[in-house]
């Protein structure tokens, strides 16, 4: 368990490096002006329009107060939402594994490894994992920061923060949208909902280690219920998030409006916080909370206990049908 605890840290560890180490700083040089600040605004919140060479929609309109409703949208719910999905979960999951514990394999490890993904399958969760992980922690800056973060710090400081998250921000969305497009097309098979899923949401997949839950060990295919809510979560926010992010990455490949970007940041945001809370789940039942599960996403096999505890169904499917392989 400390061995993926130290590799997530490492990950993360990472992240945040390559954001911090930015330091790249621009101040412009203030504008003398003889109106004061207060004039300035009434001017612009009357509408008052102006020349320029522009000749794009509102290209005389210096701002648009009918859009700042999207502002207000960001500061007051969609930002504090985006820390709640990342900083509540983790805070949730640490109390629930502090009180219940985490799922023991049933007489430990076998130490035989079953065959689960192949190489291929690996590459691409790892292409899809870690950009996206990059993108929830540049992304929490960039939506967040302003709110949660900038009053604490120094405004130098503040901007490299924000150059480097605006950076690596672009430069992770094609291989997340890379990733999301395989995993979606080649995994979306194995993912059907079933009748037994039912059961295994009512016993909650057998995690609890109290009360009528208790030794609970609900059947489950290839994937469990559980992952397949994420998965189509992961689908359909993905998708959200993509074109959203095609969007804002290229506006004027797309030439859509100044509303219409804004609407696509509103969805971006709203996706990214549903994509960021799945995510922790999903990295604490692969890594702490299920004993022996991340083993499958590093070599691509499991141990034969965990297959036949948490996958029986698809474990015994493998064994009739002659297609279960041990690693040599």
């Amino acid at each position: 368990m400390n061995r993926w605890f130290k590799q997530i840290g490492l990950t993360i560890a990472i992240a945040v490096s390559m954001m911090f180490s930015a330091l790249a700083f621009a101040q412009a040089d203030p504008v003398q002006t003889t109106a004061t600040e207060g004039q300035i605004w009434s001017h612009l919140k009357a509408g008052v329009t102006g020349e320029t060479t522009s000749h794009g929609e509102f290209h005389n309109q210096p701002i648009n107060t009918y859009d700042l409703r999207v502002l207000e949208l960001r500061s007051d719910l969609l930002a504090p939402a985006l820390m709640a999905a990342l900083f509540g979960m983790i805070i949730i999951f640490v109390v629930f594994i502090k009180i219940n514990g985490i799922s023991k394999l049933h007489g430990g490890y076998s130490g035989k490894l079953v065959y689960r993904w192949s190489k291929f399958d690996v590459s691409i969760h790892w292409l899809g994992a870690i950009p996206c992980l990059l993108l929830i922690l540049t992304g929490l800056v960039l939506l967040s920061g302003r709110y949660f973060f900038q009053p604490y710090i120094g405004e130098g400081f503040w901007s490299g923060l924000v150059y480097a998250a605006k950076q690596i921000h672009d430069f992770m969305a094609i291989p997340f949208m890379l990733g999301w497009a395989l995993m979606v097309a080649l995994w979306a098979k194995n993912q059907l909902p079933k009748m037994y899923d039912i059961k295994w949401m009512m016993v909650v997949g057998g995690y609890i280690n109290f009360g009528p839950f208790k030794g609970k060990h609900p059947d489950a295919g290839f994937a469990n219920a559980g992952e397949k809510m994420w998965f189509w979560a992961f689908a359909l926010f993905g998708l959200i998030i993509s074109v959203s992010g095609m969007m804002l990455l290229f506006p004027n490949l797309f030439d859509v409006s100044r509303t219409t970007m804004l609407i696509a940041l509103a969805l971006h945001s709203i996706s990214a916080i549903v994509i960021c809370a799945f995510s922790i789940v999903h990295i604490f039942m692969a890594t702490v909370m299920s004993e022996g599960g991340m083993e499958c996403m590093v070599s691509g096999y499991c141990d034969e206990t965990w297959a036949s505890q948490h996958h029986n169904l698809w474990f015994d499917e493998i064994k009739a049908n002659g297609t279960l392989k041990y690693k040599d």
